[in-house]
């Protein structure tokens, strides 16, 4: 696994050297920027997380994390601000701005990086679940495929299919814009018991109708089989 990469911004160079020395050695890829300005010039979306001076000239902590919250591709990337302000406005702001954690500055070497750790863990736990949550669902515009739950919904109304025919259609959508033969398709969704093409044909009709305007997406090619293609 690629170690994470992570960004200081601070306009105390020799903190943002003994920050990224400090972190090199647990593991991690660092970059420093001593400057909110020099921060967004990065490609910042690479990062894993930022740790992140309130206090600096011309655009400050707080006003570029107000710039990467506003932009999607770096929206969710965790931030820990780092700093001397430590009134509980500047907390609560810091906060309200989506902030991960909040550490006062003096601080500890050994603090940071366990606070470091401890984000991190906790976004890769999030990230983890929200991707089994992704993979759990096939959505196909209106067409949804609950495979927990193994329901079907066609535009958010419960759509009523047998066992064959939910397991038809989630194949046939997690393959999309392949043609499939009847053999193939035994194989998958019938675990080789043998079945007669005709059932194979019943079944495909009967599912198109029961998934109303979706069932233009699943496609015949004569002479060859079945396919799923929006």
């Amino acid at each position: 696994m690629d170690p994470k990469r992570i960004l200081v911004v601070d306009d105390e160079e020799t903190l943002c050297e003994v920050l990224k020395i400090n972190l090199q050695n647990e593991g991690y890829k660092v970059d420093v920027a001593t400057s909110a300005e020099q921060a967004l010039t990065y490609d910042i979306k690479q990062y894993a997380l930022i740790l992140l001076d309130i206090m600096m000239s011309e655009i400050s902590g707080i006003q570029m994390a107000k710039i990467l919250k506003a932009e999607p591709a770096t929206a969710s990337i965790p931030i820990i601000f780092c700093t001397a302000r430590d009134t509980e406005d500047d907390m609560i702001r810091g906060l309200e701005l989506g902030a991960d954690d909040y550490i006062m500055k003096p601080y500890t070497v050994r603090n940071v990086i366990a606070r470091v750790k401890s984000v991190l863990r906790r976004t890769t736990r999030q990230q983890d679940d929200t991707d089994k949550e992704t993979r759990s669902l096939l959505q196909i515009g209106g067409l949804r495929l609950d495979m927990n739950l193994k329901l079907c919904f066609v535009d958010g109304q419960l759509v009523n299919l047998t066992k064959t025919e939910f397991e038809l259609l989630a194949f046939l959508m997690t393959n999309p814009g392949k043609i499939y033969s009847r053999d193939e398709i035994i194989h998958r969704v019938w675990d080789n018991v043998i079945v007669l093409d005709r059932t194979i044909d019943v079944n495909i009709t009967r599912l198109r109708s029961k998934i109303g305007q979706y069932g233009k997406f699943i496609i015949t090619r004569l002479g060859f089989g079945y396919g799923f293609q929006n």
